[in-house]
């Protein structure tokens, strides 16, 4: 629960005013001590929602005591109502939610190509600009196992854990796997999860690297991509280390570019896009100076990062978002998947 409320903390002082730093805290303490006074009663947290928050904490404005008197009223109903993190006055002229499921892909291979650890660490995100206070169903896989007792169920989705935002009605996901819940207006994380089970690699990497002597070491790397042809990966950076006495390194690659880099030791080879069910190889020679001590060279892991779109590692799927509100609008949405890595997907050679 501390823990809990430090990270929270930081991200509602994040959402005040940007960077949490020495100089940010020195400048906005007055703004930091009402927080916590509004945040803290008795020692116990008690509201910290973001749009609560800043609808009776504004430092920056000046607000008519007519205004306050009638604005005051509105925030008692929210901290103390059923729904304290969100109001019932909101209207918007277009009813629209996004939903946002962003995974990121940690690997670990050795140089036999067997998986020491593979996990996704997952984030369902949620922008809900709806008028009211609607009720959303959310519906995520039919085979979707949590309980440990139920895995190894071969092509169910397992999830080792997940922790929801506090407005989902927990009974309901138990039973029929379908989130429901009034959202809160805005941006919000609806849910977050972690799978080590049946996840799927976007890349694959096959690396031949042999030392030749000790004037050289030549590099074979072929980088394959494990999706549909239809989807394509993005920003794909694959960064190849090198020994530490490399004087000059020649790459020939197909498609992209590939450069020595000699501040960080080792080769960095861009792609702005690939496609999937797709094979690119670079072969690269490194040339190395020769050195009065022998070194044994480490050979660090190779390490990529790329973008998926329309693509999720632990197979994760939204199936529909319904929202139901008294007045019967009409609401459109979106529903997006992205797939990534940055510096936690690592290859051995």
């Amino acid at each position: 629960m501390v823990f809990e409320f430090c990270y929270r903390f930081i991200s509602i002082c994040k959402s005040y005013f940007g960077k949490v730093d020495e100089e940010s805290v020195k400048n906005n303490f007055v703004l930091i001590y009402e927080l916590i006074d509004e945040i803290i009663d008795f020692g116990y947290p008690q509201n910290s929602e973001i749009d609560t928050l800043k609808t009776f904490i504004m430092t920056e404005s000046i607000v008519s005591s007519a205004t306050a008197a009638e604005e005051s009223s509105k925030i008692t109903t929210q901290a103390t109502g059923a729904t304290s993190w969100r109001r019932t006055d909101v209207k918007y002229k277009k009813n629209e939610a996004f939903v946002d499921v962003v995974e990121t892909v940690n690997l670990s291979m050795s140089a036999k190509g067997n998986v020491l650890r593979a996990d996704v660490d997952g984030h369902i995100l949620m922008r809900a600009y709806l008028s009211g206070t609607p009720e959303c169903k959310f519906g995520l896989n039919d085979k979707l196992v949590i309980d440990k007792s139920e895995k190894g169920m071969g092509d169910a989705v397992e999830l080792d854990d997940c922790r929801f935002h506090q407005c989902v009605r927990l009974n309901e996901f138990d039973s029929t796997r379908t989130i429901s819940f009034i959202p809160p207006d805005g941006e919000f994380e609806l849910m977050s999860y972690r799978s080590t089970s049946n996840v799927k690699l976007p890349i694959k990497v096959l690396a031949t690297v042999n030392e030749i002597g000790t004037t050289g070491v030549s590099y074979i790397v072929a980088i394959k991509t494990n999706f549909d042809s239809k989807l394509s990966v993005s920003s794909l950076v694959i960064k190849i280390p090198t020994p530490l006495n490399t004087t000059n390194v020649e790459c020939k690659v197909p498609s992209g570019k590939a450069k020595y880099v000699p501040a960080e030791n080792m080769i960095v080879w861009k792609m702005p896009r690939m496609q999937g069910g797709s094979e690119v190889t670079l072969s690269a020679h490194a040339t190395l100076t020769s050195t009065t001590t022998k070194q044994v060279w480490a050979r660090p892991p190779i390490d990529v990062d790329f973008q998926v779109l329309m693509f999720t590692a632990s197979g994760l799927i939204v199936r529909f978002l319904k929202v139901f509100e008294k007045s019967n609008y009409q609401s459109v949405k979106w529903v997006r998947y992205l797939t990534k890595a940055s510096g936690s997907y690592q290859v051995r050679f």
